[in-house]
C-alpha cells in the first residue's frame, strides 16, 4: 500500500467547519437520508457540544428513519442542555403506544398547531372523541387548509357517534364531495369517511355511491404512483370492507360473505381490515361452525401469561375503534357459550369488565354467561346495578332484564324492567307484552290500566302511523272478556264515531246489548242484512229446542246441480305406473301375499324338530336324578307328580362302550 501524501494527511488532519456540517447535514435533510443526517449532526455535536440545532436534527433525523429508541436516548443525554424537546418526546411515545406518558407530557404547553394535531391524534387512539373533536376545533382557529385535517375531523365525529353532525361540518369545512373535486383533491379518504357517516345514518344507497367512488379514485391514486395489482387490493382494502357490510345491511349476504372470505383466506389486507372483515363474517354465519369461527378469532389475540389479561395482534388495540373491538370480543365470548365452554367465556367477560369499564356490553355479557350458567338470580343482580348506577344508558340491560325474568317466570321483575323504558312504554310490542305480564300475576286491574295509558298516550300523539285505532280495539275485547261491558261499550262507541268499521259496529252491538238495550238496538239498525235471512221466523226459530245430534248414519239428499255432476264425471283416469322393466302382458308368477310377514307367521313356517332322546352325562350306568324321582314317585300309591308325567324315563340300558374307549380307561 502506497504511504499517504502530506498534503491529504494535513486535509485529514483539519477539522471541517460546523458551518460545512450544517450544509451536509441539510443536504442530506432534503435528500430524505435521516441516518445519513443523524450521523451528521454527531459531528457537529463532536465539533459544538450543545448545539440546540443539532440536538433537534439528531432527534428528528432518528425519529423520521424510525429509529423511535435512538431518539429517546438522544433526549435522555440531552436533558441538562436548556433545549424543550418535550413535544419530540410525546411524539416518542405516542409512536410506542405510550398514549397516557405523551398525552401527560404535552399537557400545560402552549396550544400552537403541532401540539393540538398531535393532542388530537393522542386522544383518538385513547377512544376520547368528543376530546379529540374538541382539539381539532382549536385547530381550525390556526386557518389550516389541510385535506390531512378535514379527513380526521370527518372519522372523528363518525367515530365518537355524532354522524348526524357530518355535513354541516363538511360545509363548515367547505369541503365538496362532488367526482371531480375529489379527484382535484387526490383524496379517496374523504369519501370514505363520508360514506362512514352515511352508513352510521342508514343511507345505504348513497353510502354505496361514495364507497364506490372511493374505490375508483384511490385505485387512480395508486396506479399513478406505480402500485401493483396485489398492493393496490391491500390499500384499498378498507373500503372494500366497508362495501361488504353495506351489502351485509341490505341484505345481500352471499355477496358480502364471499368478499369476507376472500380477504382472510388471501391476507389481501391490513390486520385491522382483517379483523372486521373476520367478525362480519361470524356475524354472517351466527352460531353455524362455532369451532371454525373461534379459530379464526384466535388468529387475532395474544395469549399472554397474566390472568385475565388480553390483547390483540400487531397493536389493533390501537387500530381498532372501541366499537370495532366491543363487537369482536362479544362474537368470541357468544361462540365460546355456543361451544360450552364456560369457563373460558367466564373467564375473558372478567377481563373485559377490567378494559371496558361502565360499558354495557360487558353488562350484557356477564350475564349471559350467568344465564349459562343457571345463575339467573346473580345475572338479574348485575343488570338491576348497573340499571340502577346508569339510569340513562340502560335501554338494553332493562330490556335483557326483562327477558330473563319472564323466562324464569319472575313476572313482576319483568314488568317493572319494562316500565322503567319510557321511549319504548306505549309501543304495541311492549304494551301487549305487560298486559300478558300483568295477567300471569292476576291483576287485570293493572293490565287495563296499561292499555288505557297506552289509549291516552295515542290521543295526544301527532306522530305518523298513530296506533290508536289497534289499542282501542284491543282494550275494548280485553275489558269485554274481562266482565267490563261498560267499558267496552264505550270503547268500541268510540271506534264507531272515529271509523266506523262493520267489526266495530258488530262489537259495539253485541257489547250493547248486555248492558244498554236501546242503544244496541239504537246501532243495530246501522248493520246492513245479511242475505237470506228474510225468509226465516225468528219466533218460530226461538221457540224450537235447537238442532238435535242424531247418531249413526243419516240419508240425506242433496241436490248437486249438474255442472257438478259433469265435472265429476269428466276425471281423467290416469294410467297405472309400472316398476321400470315391467311388462304388464307378460307379468309373470304373482308375488307372495305373505312376503311382508316374519318367518314364523308364513303358513309355509315348519319349526325345527326337537331332539326328544335324553342325554344322560355322567359315569356308565348312572342315572339322572329326576329319572330316580320319577321311578320313586311311580312306587308310592296315590302320588301324581307333574315332573313324572313330563319328563320320560332315562333308559338304563346303556350299549357297550367301544374298544377304544375301554383302551383309555384301562390306560388311566
Amino acid at each position: 500500500m502506497p504511504p499517504k501524501s502530506k498534503a491529504a494527511a494535513a486535509a485529514a488532519a483539519e477539522p471541517i467547519s460546523v458551518e460545512d456540517l450544517f450544509t451536509t447535514l441539510h443536504r442530506h435533510i432534503q435528500a430524505d437520508e435521516f441516518a445519513q443526517a443523524a450521523s451528521v449532526a454527531d459531528q457537529v455535536l463532536k465539533a459544538a457540544p450543545g448545539d440546540e440545532d443539532a440536538v433537534r436534527c439528531k432527534v428528528v433525523a432518528q425519529i423520521k428513519a424510525d429509529e423511535i429508541d435512538k431518539a429517546l436516548a438522544a433526549m435522555r443525554a440531552a436533558e441538562r442542555l436548556p433545549v424543550d424537546l418535550s413535544y419530540y418526546k410525546a411524539y416518542c411515545y405516542y409512536r410506542q403506544n405510550k398514549l397516557q406518558e405523551a398525552l401527560d407530557l404535552l399537557r400545560g404547553q402552549e396550544e400552537t398547531a403541532a401540539i393540538l394535531q398531535l393532542e388530537s391524534q393522542i386522544l383518538y387512539r385513547l377512544g376520547r372523541m368528543n376530546d379529540c373533536i374538541n382539539s381539532y376545533e382549536k385547530l381550525q382557529k390556526f386557518k389550516i387548509d389541510s385535506m390531512d385535517l378535514k379527513i380526521n375531523i370527518i372519522a372523528a365525529l363518525v367515530v365518537a357517534g355524532r354522524a348526524s353532525e357530518v355535513q354541516e361540518a363538511m360545509k363548515a369545512l367547505k369541503v365538496d364531495l362532488t367526482t371531480r373535486a375529489l379527484r382535484d383533491a387526490r383524496s379517496f379518504e374523504l369519501a370514505y369517511n363520508s360514506a362512514c357517516s352515511l352508513i352510521e345514518n342508514k343511507k345505504y344507497s348513497e353510502a354505496k355511491e361514495q364507497l364506490d367512488l372511493s374505490k375508483r379514485i384511490g385505485k387512480e391514486e395508486l396506479m399513478v404512483e406505480d402500485y401493483g395489482e396485489d398492493e393496490i387490493e391491500y390499500e384499498l382494502a378498507p373500503v372494500s370492507a366497508q362495501l361488504a357490510y353495506v351489502q351485509q345491511l341490505q341484505g345481500q349476504s352471499q355477496e358480502a360473505m364471499q368478499t369476507y372470505v376472500n380477504m382472510i383466506n388471501k391476507k389481501s389486507a391490513d390486520s385491522s381490515s382483517l379483523a372486521v372483515a373476520t367478525t362480519n363474517l361470524i356475524s354472517l354465519k351466527g352460531t353455524k361452525d362455532a369451532a371454525d369461527s373461534l379459530r379464526k378469532l384466535d388468529r387475532l389475540i395474544e395469549k399472554s401469561t397474566a390472568p385475565n389479561q388480553l390483547q390483540l395482534i400487531e397493536n389493533l388495540d390501537f387500530k381498532l375503534s372501541p366499537r370495532q373491538k366491543e363487537a369482536l370480543y362479544s362474537a368470541r365470548v357468544l361462540l365460546l357459550l355456543h361451544a360450552n365452554k364456560t369457563d373460558q367465556a367466564h373467564e375473558l367477560v372478567s377481563g373485559l369488565l377490567g378494559m371496558f369499564r361502565d360499558s354495557v356490553f360487558t353488562v350484557l355479557l356477564q350475564a349471559a354467561v350467568h344465564v349459562k350458567e343457571k345463575k339467573v338470580q346473580k345475572a338479574e343482580e348485575v343488570l338491576n346495578q348497573y340499571a340502577a348506577k346508569h339510569p340513562e344508558n340502560s335501554t338494553g340491560v332493562l330490556l335483557a332484564l326483562a327477558q330473563i325474568a319472564a323466562n324464569a317466570n319472575h313476572f313482576q321483575l319483568a314488568a317493572d324492567s319494562l316500565s322503567k323504558i319510557p321511549d319504548i312504554q306505549h309501543m304495541p310490542a311492549t304494551v301487549a307484552t305487560l298486559v300478558a305480564l300483568k295477567e300471569r300475576l292476576g291483576d287485570s286491574n293493572a293490565a287495563a290500566s296499561v292499555l288505557d295509558a297506552a289509549i291516552q298516550w295515542w290521543k295526544n300523539s301527532m306522530t305518523e302511523g298513530n296506533k290508536l285505532d289497534v289499542f282501542t280495539r284491543e282494550a275494548a275485547a280485553f275489558k269485554l272478556s274481562h266482565g267490563r261491558d261498560e267499558e267496552a261499550c264505550v270503547l268500541y262507541e268510540e271506534l264507531v264515531k272515529s271509523h266506523g268499521s262493520i267489526e266495530a259496529l258488530a262489537g259495539l252491538v253485541a257489547t250493547a246489548a248486555r248492558t244498554n238495550l236501546e242503544k244496541a238496538e239504537q246501532y243495530e239498525k246501522k248493520l246492513k242484512p245479511l242475505p237470506g235471512l228474510k225468509g226465516v221466523n225468528v219466533e218460530a226459530l226461538e221457540k224450537t229446542s235447537g238442532a238435535r245430534h242424531v247418531e249413526g248414519p243419516q240419508d240425506m239428499k242433496v241436490d248437486v246441480p249438474e255442472e257438478v255432476k259433469k265435472q265429476k264425471a269428466k276425471k281423467r283416469k290416469r294410467k297405472p305406473r309400472y316398476p321400470k322393466g315391467f311388462d304388464p302382458a307378460n307379468p309373470g308368477p304373482p308375488p307372495d301375499p305373505e312376503r311382508w310377514l316374519p318367518r314364523r307367521e308364513r303358513s309355509s313356517y315348519r319349526p325345527k324338530r326337537k331332539d326328544k332322546r335324553a342325554q344322560v352325562r355322567g359315569a356308565q350306568g348312572a342315572v339322572t336324578r329326576e329319572a330316580a324321582v320319577s321311578n320313586a314317585g311311580g312306587s308310592s300309591k296315590g302320588s301324581q307328580t307333574t315332573s313324572s308325567s313330563k319328563t320320560p324315563a332315562a333308559n338304563t340300558d346303556q350299549p357297550k362302550a367301544s374298544n377304544k374307549s375301554r383302551k383309555k380307561k384301562s390306560r388311566s
